[in-house]
């Protein structure tokens, strides 16, 4: 394996965090692999899968597909993962 799952995991909290996507605030889980390089789109899935399992992602059914969104409770430990790999834009 040539990728980091840590960060993709990085990845996807950062991309929800920079869109201040909290709580209430939702988007399709189909946005979370939107700019990643197209042979990691399955392991990005599967990553956003376990952070819902997790608890770092909300997730929301709809009639129209999956919404998640950044669990407010865990907001402190989300930022420490965020800032491992992307210090600079916190």
């Amino acid at each position: 394996m040539c990728f980091d799952l840590n960060l993709i995991k990085a990845d996807i909290l950062h991309k929800l965090f920079r869109k201040r996507k909290w709580g209430a605030s939702h988007t399709s889980v189909d946005n979370l692999h939107k700019s990643c390089p197209s042979h990691l789109k399955g392991e990005y899935k599967e990553v956003a899968q376990q952070l819902i399992r997790e608890g770092f992602i909300l997730s929301k059914p709809t009639g129209y597909g999956q919404e998640v969104s950044l669990n407010p409770l865990k907001r402190e430990e989300i930022i420490a993962i965020i800032r491992i790999f992307f210090e600079d834009s916190l």
